[in-house]
């Protein structure tokens, strides 16, 4: 939950890696969802440890998996509350954008704000329209196949 905007986007980064951080609260709760028996069942006296350990023995992408995301039911969400009649709003729009394209420099741009982005910049749909393969045959043979 953020109370304001923050000044610019490494500040942003900052509080936002605040939430993300290894053992945070949607991280443990997808974690003890996914192998609370496994962590129930080991001799390890750490219950957390056993739990993290089954977490990265299941994992499919081994030590390229970032440890503090784990998928499952619960998620982080961001709430912005800018001060009604304030300045904030108008600079909201702008610190996201920014935000994208800070993120995008390290080659981590994070996936909604990304296309978010593209999508106000009218780029989203030039690149779906690129993308698109028509496999439909051209007017004139068509025309040609059915005697005109």
């Amino acid at each position: 939950m953020h109370w304001n905007v923050p000044a610019n986007p490494v500040d942003f980064e900052q509080r936002e890696g605040r939430v993300h951080r290894f053992g945070g609260h949607a991280v443990r709760r997808n974690v003890a969802a996914a192998h609370r028996a496994d962590a129930l069942q080991s001799a390890h006296p750490d219950v957390w440890k056993a739990a993290y350990d089954a977490a990265r023995q299941q994992s499919q992408l081994g030590d390229m998996a970032p440890y503090w995301v784990y998928p499952g039911p619960a998620r982080i969400e961001r709430h912005v509350l800018p001060l009604p009649l304030s300045r904030d709003l108008a600079r909201y729009g702008q610190l996201k954008r920014d935000l994208a394209l800070y993120r995008l420099t390290f080659g981590q741009p994070r996936q909604e704000d990304m296309l978010a982005l593209l999508t106000r910049a009218g780029l989203a749909d030039q690149q779906e329209k690129r993308d698109t393969i028509d496999l439909r045959p051209p007017m004139r043979s068509a025309r040609r196949r059915m005697g005109r």
